[in-house]
């Protein structure tokens, strides 16, 4: 797992994998390569507030219903509420919007349950199937603003990196514009293949002039 290294505008130079056509080998014995699924969040938040909850809810409930076996009256609040929920019709302002909350955080749990998370880390190619790794999208940036910098003519480079698409943006003061895209695009292809990562990213340059001071 990589890291991002630098400010946002450090244009120092991260290593890069250059041995992309060994990851593109097969493993030994003609296996098929394992896949490279995204890495999946462990919840630590969703968690850290959903079990003490649950954990209270169900010691009060535990101790309503061992107070009503030992002859002792229910807690008010469960009185109240069964008074309320008797009373209210189903169309009621408070019991459409307790529903919806309720609805809500259900449909919140659930979609964590069956999303993976960490979106900004990015799983790279499994030439051994006991080996994983993955790469931050902050260093698949720097990586290529590093390289774009490196072509003739550019004067600064913007980067937005998706786990679909990277989007350079760069700024050519001298050279012709599409000279400059098309080696960009050469230079930038083999950086994006160099980094190894499981589906690399569709990439889109744009080049332009330096905007007039004043």
């Amino acid at each position: 797992m990589s890291e991002p290294l630098g400010s946002e505008g450090s244009t120092r130079r991260l290593p890069v994998l250059e041995k992309a056509a060994e990851d593109d080998t097969p493993p030994p014995g003609g296996a098929p390569a394992p896949s490279s699924g995204r890495f999946w969040s462990v919840r630590r938040v969703p968690a850290a507030v959903v079990a003490p909850l649950l954990a209270a809810l169900a010691g009060v409930l535990l101790y309503d219903i061992a107070a009503v076996r030992a002859d002792r009256p229910a807690l008010h609040v469960r009185r109240e509420l069964a008074r309320q929920l008797a009373q209210r019709p189903l169309d009621d302002t408070w019991v459409l919007v307790g529903a919806g909350v309720a609805a809500a955080l259900g449909l919140w749990l659930v979609l964590l349950a069956v999303t993976p998370g960490l979106r900004d880390l990015l799983p790279m190619r499994r030439p051994h199937p006991d080996v994983r790794a993955g790469l931050h999208r902050g260093a698949v940036r720097l990586v290529l603003r590093d390289r774009a910098m490196e072509v003739a003519g550019v004067q600064s480079v913007h980067v937005r990196s998706g786990r679909r698409r990277a989007d350079v943006r760069a700024v050519s003061h001298f050279r012709d514009l599409d000279e400059v895209r098309e080696e960009l695009h050469e230079v930038l292809g083999g950086a994006v293949h160099g980094l190894g990562l499981a589906r690399p990213p569709a990439l889109s340059v744009h080049v332009r002039r330096p905007g007039k001071k004043g």
